[in-house]
């Protein structure tokens, strides 16, 4: 068991080390790799790659970090909702979405007149999954203006997921 645990802190460290490597595959698999550790010390690293250079590296940092749900997480997540990315914003609001933080909601709101569908889709998602009534209002306002069908569907999920009611 402790050779275990051994080899378990040498590939933290290791992959610590591999979030600021020259090349984006050895990156991307160590962000991949600290997402699924479920170790609390890879969320403050993590937190730095959310300011890599590639896009892809820092929309994966957004999941891994949503999977790890630590609140740290929150405040470095919350300017990315606005980046010029649609993917990082998108992976941002999955992120607040399963940290379950309620500093969230508001910032998120803002994302239900995103240009991108599927960040609205993501956004409408997050909202539900924060079960805080501040977003029925604008969820609802939401819908009323609303054409596509995924993100309406998403916005009447998460309307049922806070209130617990079954239609609108």
């Amino acid at each position: 068991m402790e050779d275990r645990e051994k080899r378990r802190e040498e590939n933290i460290k290791k992959y610590i080390e591999q979030l600021t490597d020259e090349s984006t595959p050895y990156r991307l698999r160590a962000v991949e790799a600290l997402g699924r550790c479920a170790d609390p010390r890879a969320v403050e690293p993590l937190i730095a790659t959310l300011h890599d250079t590639e896009i892809e590296v820092r929309w994966v940092t957004t999941q891994a970090l949503g999977r790890l749900h630590d609140s740290r997480a929150v405040d470095p997540l919350l300017p990315l909702l606005t980046d010029p990315d649609h993917w990082v914003r998108r992976g941002a609001a999955w992120a607040l979405g399963e940290i379950g933080d309620r500093r969230a909601v508001e910032p998120l709101l803002s994302l239900l007149t995103d240009r991108k569908k599927d960040v609205r889709i993501t956004a409408a998602d997050a909202l539900g999954k924060l079960h805080d009534t501040r977003a029925t209002g604008p969820l609802s306002g939401a819908l009323q203006v609303e054409e596509e069908p995924e993100v309406r569907t998403a916005i009447r999920r998460a309307l049922r997921e806070i209130t617990g009611e079954i239609e609108f």
